[in-house]
């Protein structure tokens, strides 16, 4: 566990020193629920990719499907040695999109995928490691006006394939924290984001198994009808009934 991410030492205040920054419950709870989800599923070790960029074709094929015809596609490019970002953009788009059909909604996957990897030739000369180190909002400002990648997709590119500490709060993300009376059941995907970037320590580390760890609960247990009983949650809601 990082160390960012376990409990702090409580020492005794020294007599006469100044108070400390106010107590931030939400921190609390959110930490809490982190700790109880990894206890019941274990590592998620999100994002599967062998590369940064493998990553972000991953963010983008995903769209609209299931991760398995998202791989399939993935495998597809692999099989052809087509997982390098001159690569793709030397291809026809009709041509990636026969290659990409697994993943559905192919013809449009394939404009997004060049669109993508041409802001990636054009502006980091396809390399990923500079982003590490770019202005965060700037990046994302950049990331999110290419064409076709709206913020889930430009956020899992920012956390997964780049390290930035940008909280993909997805709909299984708002889901569970609306019904724990952490967020409004109305909260933007924005407002979510922030939300848990203000309240959690901003350790990618952290935002990345926290919010794998979030789907695995979203996907087993806080669904559309929610099973309760058995989620690993239960204790926080604190005998009252989840939102709907």
């Amino acid at each position: 566990m990082s160390p960012s991410i376990g409990s702090v030492p409580r020492g005794r205040a020294q007599r006469g020193a100044s108070p400390g920054p106010p107590r931030d419950p939400a921190k609390g709870r959110l930490l809490r629920l982190y700790a109880a989800l990894l206890a019941r599923f274990g590592p998620q070790r999100w994002w599967p990719g062998r590369t940064p960029y493998e990553i972000s074709i991953g963010a983008v094929l995903i769209q609209h499907t299931a991760w398995v015809n998202a791989a399939r596609a993935i495998a597809a490019l692999r099989s052809r040695r087509l997982l390098a970002p001159e690569r793709v953009a030397a291809l026809p788009e009709e041509q990636l999109a026969r290659v990409i059909r697994p993943a559905g909604t192919y013809r449009l996957k394939a404009r997004r995928l060049l669109a993508l990897t041409g802001w990636l030739l054009d502006r980091h000369r396809g390399k990923f490691d500079g982003m590490r180190k770019t202005d965060l909002p700037a990046l994302r400002a950049s990331l999110l006006a290419v064409p076709g990648l709206g913020p889930e997709t430009a956020d899992a590119i920012l956390l997964y394939a780049v390290g930035r500490p940008v909280f993909v709060a997805d709909a299984y993300t708002r889901r569970v924290l609306a019904r724990h009376r952490l967020i409004s059941p109305h909260a933007t995907y924005e407002e979510a984001r922030a939300w848990l970037e203000a309240h959690l320590p901003s350790d990618p580390v952290l935002f990345n198994e926290f919010h794998a760890l979030l789907v695995a609960v979203g996907k087993s247990y806080c669904r559309s009808a929610p099973r309760c009983e058995a989620c690993p949650l239960r204790q926080d809601l604190r005998g009252r009934r989840p939102a709907p």
